[in-house]
Order: structure tokens, then sequence, then C-alpha cells
């Protein structure tokens, strides 16, 4: 593996008795694309908000761009990149004012805004649409929108929550090439998603089941130890094991 840019020890997250996720442990290295698949209920959107620093975890330890889950989560912020199905973006505002306001957020200077504005719109062919509000985009311009503003700020990790919900094949291949080239650029990719066929995409995949890591592999590894054809025969075949609903 190289580098290690997030790694956890029995990381663990109580809600009063329920545990919510149980004693997770793993490590993702810098530039790997890390698919983590669960079920509703299954804990990876709670394990997710830890390793954003959106969450405290109740035991257990860890660090995310070297710095401590427990005791770092405002630094966590401020060096890591973050994209929902939401798209996290602004209807209301154009894309280019969109792009000038996370630049601020994100502490860009004049000069950084100008530049990566710059490649931005070169990136994704977007000089025709600068001026449009981002509210009038079809869902598949508003994606890739979403994911290279996410990453404007060059982060070490970016954390795509369920990316591709409800956009056509298409779109969501043009946008693991998006992935595809922000992962071999150096910046760690950090994916759930429910479309079995992603997670062939990814470097290695966990699958969260009652709030633990029950598999942690390839894909290639994890379907040949299940004997299955695909990941979802594999993601299958843990999910049966899981006795609380959502």
């Amino acid at each position: 593996m190289n580098e290690t840019v997030i790694s956890v020890r029995n990381l663990t997250k109580c809600f009063g008795n329920f545990r919510a996720v149980d004693g997770i442990t793993f490590d993702v290295g810098r530039g790997e694309i890390f698919g983590f698949l669960g079920a509703n209920g299954a804990g990876k959107t709670t394990a997710m908000r830890m390793l954003c620093g959106l969450s405290c975890p109740t035991s257990g330890s860890g660090t995310v761009a070297g710095f401590d889950v427990l005791r770092e989560g405002e630094r966590i912020k401020r060096h890591i990149g973050y994209m929902s199905q939401r798209f996290s973006l602004y209807d209301d505002l154009t894309v280019l004012e969109n792009i000038r306001l996370y630049a601020g957020i994100y502490g860009l200077s004049h000069r950084q805004t100008l530049r990566r504005t710059a490649e931005l719109f070169a990136r994704l062919d977007f000089r025709k649409e600068r001026n449009q509000l981002v509210g009038a985009l079809p869902l598949g311009y508003k994606q890739k929108l979403a994911f290279s503003v996410a990453t404007l700020h060059s982060p070490e990790i970016v954390f795509l929550d369920e990316p591709t919900g409800g956009v056509d094949p298409l779109t969501r291949r043009q946008f693991w090439e998006l992935i595809y080239e922000t992962a071999a650029a150096g910046t760690t990719v950090f994916v759930t998603t429910h479309y079995m066929d992603e997670a062939e995409y990814c470097s290695r995949v966990s699958v969260m089941v009652d709030g633990q890591i029950r598999a942690l592999d390839t894909p290639a590894a994890l379907k040949s130890r299940f004997r299955a054809e695909s990941m979802d025969e594999v993601f299958r075949l843990l999910a049966r094991e899981a006795k609380r609903g959502d």
C-alpha cells in the first residue's frame, strides 16, 4: 500500500446502548479508490461522519490526513473534500459564484482561485455555463461540478457519499473518469455507493454489516473468496447476515 492517509483502530460510535459503528479497523493509502459499502442501517454513514470530523467517536482511535479523529475534527475538515448525493451546491447562485464561494471557504488566494477556476472550466468544458444558475443545470452537469468544487483546494482525501445516485449510466461512467483522474494525481477517493458495478472500479472495497466490517479486499479477491461472479453477489451474500434493520 502507498503512504497511509486514513488509519482507524477499533473505531466505535454508540448512541445509548446502540452501537452504530462497532470497532472497525482499516487503513487507506494515498491515491487509492476505497469503496465503503453497506446496506441502509449498516453504519457506513455514521462511520463516514467520524472520518470527516463531523462526529466524535465513542472509543477507538484514528487519523485522517494525519489529524486525530477524536481531537482534531476541525483540522480534518480543512484538509478533505466532501460531496454528497445532494451535491452541496447552491442552486440560486451561478456556476462561477459557487466556485468563488467555495474557494473562499477553502481559503484559496485570489490568484489560486483564478487559476483553479480556469482549470476547472477547461477540464469540464463549462465555459458557456459559467454564468448559468446551478439550479438550471442538467443533473449530470451538477454532479461533475460538485465533484470539481469538492476538490478545488487540492485536498488529500475526497469523501463521496453516494455521488452518482439518480443519474444515467453514461454520466456515471464520465463521473468515474473524473475519479480516476483525481486518484491518479495522488488524491485518495473514499466513496460509498449502492451501485455494485461501481464497486468493481475501486482499488479495494469494504462491506459493513451491523456496524462491523465483514469483508475488505480487492474486488477480484472478494469475488474469489465468496466464489461469486460479481460484487453484487458478494454484497448480497454478506447482507443476508444482517440482524438489525434500517
